[in-house]
């Protein structure tokens, strides 16, 4: 199955074998998540919890397959997504490898804000703790209560 974000936002996480999770992504509307169905990924590496209320779209992997190849609109619209996606997991890997703490959670803070998209910035919805922000970054906690 491939979820298509209609309202909402949604949590990406994944949780290491000693029972750490680590927070990949927060997705808003307008996001697609779960299309490693379509390389044949065996197993989810990770979990998507609902941080708003949230209305998802499910769409079947072959019916997805059959939009991929009927519809070139749509394959560019989905294609335009996951490249960005792409992306912004590799700003985020060499923000991890590269930046301190604070560094992290300031581009995090502005990430979610939606600062510099076409959209302005705009408040912060949702639950978004501490305890997520530090999963986001990976730290702890109180490091990033200590930044506030």
């Amino acid at each position: 199955m491939v979820f298509y974000i209609l309202k909402g936002k949604v949590k990406i996480a994944v949780i290491s074998s000693r029972g750490k999770e680590a927070v990949i992504g927060i997705l808003d509307s307008g996001s697609f998540f779960g299309e490693g169905c379509l390389i044949a990924q065996a197993v989810r590496l990770s979990s998507a919890i609902a941080i708003v209320d949230t209305t998802i779209l499910r769409i079947d992997k072959s019916q997805m397959m059959q939009l991929l190849q009927t519809e070139p609109t749509f394959g560019e619209f989905v294609v335009k997504f996951l490249l960005a996606r792409n992306s912004r997991i590799e700003d985020d890997l060499l923000d991890q490898l590269l930046n301190s703490s604070e560094k992290r959670l300031a581009r995090a803070l502005l990430l979610l804000a939606n600062f510099g998209t076409n959209n302005g910035p705009q408040p912060i919805a949702g639950k978004i703790d501490q305890a997520i922000l530090a999963e986001m970054i990976g730290t702890t906690r109180s490091r990033v209560s200590f930044f506030e």
